[in-house]
C-alpha cells in the first residue's frame, strides 16, 4: 500500500460526510489523465502544482488595498493569499473537512488578480472585449496560462472552488469555506493596514460590529472562525447575529477606506497606466512575449493581451511603461 493510498484510507475514517474525499472520481478529474502520484493525494498535488507556478510567486509584488506602499508591512496580493489559506484551514480542520483541498483552493484563489489591485479589475474590465473578473482569470491562468499554454491540469473540485470564491457557491464544502476565510482575512487585515496608513483611528470602527466581533484583529477572527465552525457544515455561514455585524463592517470600510481618496490618490495613474500599456500591445502585436503570441494565434489580440497585463505586478507594469513611454536621458 502507498503512502497516498494509507492518507485516502485516513481521511475516509476521519472526515465529515460533507467533505470531498481524494478519493471522489467526479471532484478530482483532470482534463489530461495523469498517474496517481505514490505519495500525495490528488489535492496535496495540486496544493504543490499552485505553490510551484509563476503566477504565485508574482502575487508577492500585487497590490491589495494601498498600491505599491512604502514599508514592509502592508499586505500585498501574496502575504493576503497566506493568511486566507491560514484562516481556511483552521475552518476545515474545525469542520472535518478536507484541509488539503481547502489549502489548494486558498493558495490558488487570486492567481489571476491585476496588477494595481481591484482599479486594476475595473480597467481591464472596460477595455477588453472579453470582459475581466480575478476570480475568472484564475481559473484561466491555471487551465490555459501557466506553463507556457500547458496549464496546471488542476482537479475540477479545486478550479470549481477558486471560480465560485468571491459570490457563487462552489460545488464543495472547502469552497464554501474558502469564500468566507477569504472575507475574512480581508476585512481585519485591510482594518489593520488602514491604522497604519493613519486612515484609520481604532475608535473609527462601528461599536455595534466591535461589541459583537471584538475590538482587536485576533478577536475578530476568533469570532468569526468560531461562528462558522459551530454553524456547521451543511450550510457553511456565519451564525445570524455574527453574519449582520460582518456585513456592516464591511460596508464601513467600502465607505471609509475601499472609496477613500487618501487610499485612492494613486488610481487615475495606474489607470492611465494600464490603458496605455494595453493599447500599446494592441497596435504591437509583435513585441507581445511568444507564449501570448501563441494565445492571441489561438485567440484574439486582446485576449492575448489581457491575459499579458493582468498576470504582470505592479512594479513589472510601471517598469515596462517607463521603458515604453518615458524619454530616457542621453548618455
Amino acid at each position: 500500500m502507498t503512502v497516498r493510498e494509507q492518507t485516502e484510507i485516513t481521511e475516509m475514517g476521519i472526515l465529515s460526510k460533507f467533505a470531498c474525499t481524494s478519493v471522489n472520481e467526479e471532484m478530482t478529474h483532470r482534463l489530461r489523465h495523469e498517474d496517481k502520484c505514490p505519495y500525495r493525494t490528488e489535492f496535496q498535488r495540486d496544493r504543490d502544482r499552485i505553490l510551484h507556478c509563476n503566477s504565485f510567486r508574482r502575487l508577492k509584488r500585487k497590490t491589495q488595498v494601498f498600491l505599491s506602499p512604502v514599508g514592509d508591512h502592508y499586505r500585498t496580493r501574496l502575504t493576503h493569499t497566506l493568511e486566507v489559506s491560514q484562516i481556511a484551514r483552521t475552518i476545515s480542520r474545525g469542520m472535518r473537512l478536507n484541509e488539503d483541498l481547502t489549502e489548494a483552493i486558498a493558495l490558488g484563489h487570486d492567481l489571476g488578480h491585476s496588477p494595481f489591485g481591484h482599479c486594476g479589475e475595473r480597467v481591464l474590465d472596460e477595455i477588453c472585449p472579453h470582459g475581466f473578473k480575478h476570480y475568472l482569470q484564475s481559473v484561466r491562468v491555471v487551465e490555459t496560462v501557466e506553463k507556457n499554454g500547458k496549464g496546471l491540469n488542476l482537479t475540477f473540485a479545486v478550479k470549481n472552488g477558486i471560480a465560485c470564491h468571491t459570490n457563487a457557491i462552489a460545488a464543495t464544502k472547502e469552497g464554501c469555506v474558502v469564500r468566507l476565510a477569504d472575507t475574512i482575512a480581508y476585512i481585519n487585515h485591510d482594518i489593520e493596514d488602514s491604522i497604519r496608513a493613519g486612515i484609520l483611528h481604532p475608535s473609527d470602527l462601528p461599536d455595534s460590529c466591535v461589541r459583537v466581533l471584538g475590538n482587536t484583529k485576533t478577536k475578530r477572527i476568533t469570532t468569526l472562525i468560531a461562528s462558522v465552525i459551530e454553524h456547521g457544515p451543511f450550510d457553511v455561514d456565519f451564525a445570524p447575529d455574527i453574519r449582520k455585524a460582518h456585513d456592516d463592517l464591511k460596508d464601513f470600510l467600502f465607505r471609509k477606506v475601499y472609496t477613500n481618496p487618501a487610499a485612492k490618490q494613486e488610481e487615475a495613474k495606474a489607470e492611465l497606466l494600464l490603458r496605455k500599456l494595453y493599447a500599446y500591445f494592441i497596435e504591437n502585436t509583435g513585441k507581445l512575449p511568444e507564449e501570448y503570441r501563441r494565445i492571441m494565434r489561438d485567440t484574439d489580440a486582446d485576449r492575448a493581451v489581457c491575459d499579458y497585463i493582468s498576470g504582470m505586478s505592479d512594479g513589472y507594469a510601471v517598469d515596462l511603461y517607463t521603458e515604453l513611454f518615458v524619454p530616457k536621458f542621453w548618455k
